[in-house]
């Protein structure tokens, strides 16, 4: 790059005289600095979105912390170690899967509206579409859907079933679902420059759809197909309680995944120096991100209220299991369409995924569905419920900011958009839900008929720590702590002026 320095005495030269020559000198020279300072922006504009996008996709990795945390929590101790290693497999596994297939079947462009084609295994890639920071940041999402599917199986599954479903639904089921509603070459993609769907196209800005729906419809089949964990129901087939072993992982795991949704939902605008309108003002993309990240916390928030007090209502305590699936519930709902509402509408986004959430769990309890983590009614439900929000509240401002460049888009019935918008989003449902049942219900089928999928009752009713991984998360009992022993934990200590009375005996020979 030419060096960026411009002095008068530069220009006095070619001032001196007004012959055309000189006149022709001073305007490429002129043009030449120009050309070197608009170089110079551009470079820095790319540092600051891939720069945005990276600590974006740090974000939403960290949520993977905060489904282990939040897994490891919901489960009874006995099977802390089984949970742990499958939230690190989904990670690690999905990496591979979705970098040798995954990507190029989400975004391999130039493509049909299908499926893509290019950048397998990221060959010829970087390209003018992305970069690696890209790549990175559609990682993460593709192992949180693989995170959501673990929970409504865990205590009960196979680990070499894990392995299995983790790699297909990250380098295949889900790659083929963002490639439709994400690619700007997907049939039903809200970024396509022709064909929208509806004229819209598919509002699912962060995924409620993509990655909600995906990971929650898949866990609905595993655990159907499972069935239920030994003692989940008594033999009148009323529910029965097997709670997890820890409360504080469960809150600690929250609140990592709410500090996580900062990066998938701001970041899913993916770049951040973009002015709106003529530019130069204080309006831009930096402050619809921070719109979407007050309408992520407004959802979220409003969806933790309600379940406390509703709960309350409903069974008479307060507990805080719920209200953290309750947050989560309204994160999962306003996904779709946090970038294109109000903050007002966030929080009936939020209200109602609350009651959506309560009202799955109860359905779930009656049909004798068992999912540890709830995630199939939270993640499925309220995801669906986040895209028929998008079609009732979407803005017109808001969309034709987000989706600039094609004027007269349609936008929320509520606000009165028509119900174009609305449509589309129904239509997502539906194909979502119809494509996850194709392809991970017979998987999980084929799994169980091999024996595959399920433990032996043996096993579950030990533990799989204990019968699958070498030995318990905790060390209930130490031998060379001294401390631990009877004596010290059960012998009450009283202030003597003496020796002890007759029938009684000291700490020291307990």
């Amino acid at each position: 790059m030419a060096s960026l320095t411009c002095t008068a005495s530069d220009l006095v030269p070619l001032l001196s005289s007004s012959s055309s020559t000189n006149a022709t000198a001073l305007a490429s020279f002129l043009c030449t600095r120009f050309s070197t300072i608009s170089d110079q922006l551009s470079d820095a504009t790319h540092a600051i979105d891939n720069t945005y996008l990276l600590f974006s996709a740090y974000l939403v990795f960290a949520m993977q912390l905060g489904f282990a945390m939040l897994c490891a929590g919901s489960v009874r101790a006995k099977n802390t170690m089984n949970i742990m290693l499958t939230n690190v497999l989904d990670a690690a596994a999905g990496a591979l899967s979705y970098y040798l297939f995954g990507f190029a079947f989400a975004f391999g462009s130039p493509s049909n509206g299908f499926i893509g084609r290019h950048f397998f295994g990221l060959k010829t890639y970087p390209s003018p579409s992305g970069d690696y920071s890209f790549f990175l940041y559609q990682w993460a999402f593709a192992i949180a859907a693989a995170g959501i599917t673990s929970g409504s199986i865990a205590e009960r599954t196979q680990f070499v079933a894990y392995l299995i479903y983790s790699s297909f639904l990250t380098g295949f089921v889900y790659p083929i679902v963002s490639h439709w509603f994400w690619s700007g070459d997907g049939w039903a993609s809200a970024t396509g420059s022709e064909n929208l769907l509806f004229g819209s196209g598919v509002i699912d800005f962060a995924g409620s759809g993509v990655v909600h729906m995906v990971g929650g419809i898949a866990g609905l089949w595993g655990a159907l197909i499972e069935g239920p964990r030994l003692g989940r129901f008594d033999r009148a087939g009323r529910s029965v309680a097997l709670r997890g072993h820890s409360a504080s992982l469960v809150v600690l795991g929250t609140f990592l995944l709410w500090f996580g949704w900062y990066g998938f939902n701001p970041g899913s605008f993916l770049t951040i120096a973009k002015g709106y309108g003529g530019g130069g003002g204080y309006y831009g993309q930096w402050s619809a991100i921070g719109r979407t990240a007050v309408t992520t916390t407004m959802a979220g928030c409003t969806a933790a209220l309600t379940t406390l007090f509703s709960k309350r209502l409903l069974v008479g305590h307060w507990n805080v299991i719920d209200v953290c699936n309750g947050l989560l519930g309204g994160f999962a709902a306003i996904t779709s369409g946090c970038s294109v509402v109000e903050p007002w509408a966030a929080i009936i986004c939020g209200f109602v995924a609350a009651w959506v959430l309560i009202g799955f769990n109860i359905l779930a309890s009656k049909l004798k569905y068992d999912d540890p983590l709830e995630a199939a009614q939270l993640h499925g439900g309220c995801g669906a419920w986040g895209l028929l929000f998008t079609g009732l509240f979407a803005t017109e401002a808001y969309v034709n900011e987000v989706y600039p460049g094609r004027p007269g888009r349609p936008y929320g019935l509520f606000m009165g958009g028509g119900g174009k918008l609305l449509g589309a989003q129904l239509i997502q449902i539906l194909v979502i839900a119809g494509w996850v049942t194709a392809t991970m219900g017979p998987l999980f089928y084929v799994l169980h008929k091999m024996k595959l999928l399920r433990i032996s009752e043996n096993d579950e009713t030990a533990g799989m720590d204990l019968t699958r991984h070498g030995g318990f998360a905790y060390a209930y009992h130490d031998e060379e702590d001294l401390s631990l022993t009877p004596g010290f934990m059960m012998t009450k200590i009283e202030p003597t002026n003496g020796s002890p009375s007759e029938g009684q005996t000291s700490p020291s020979n307990v």
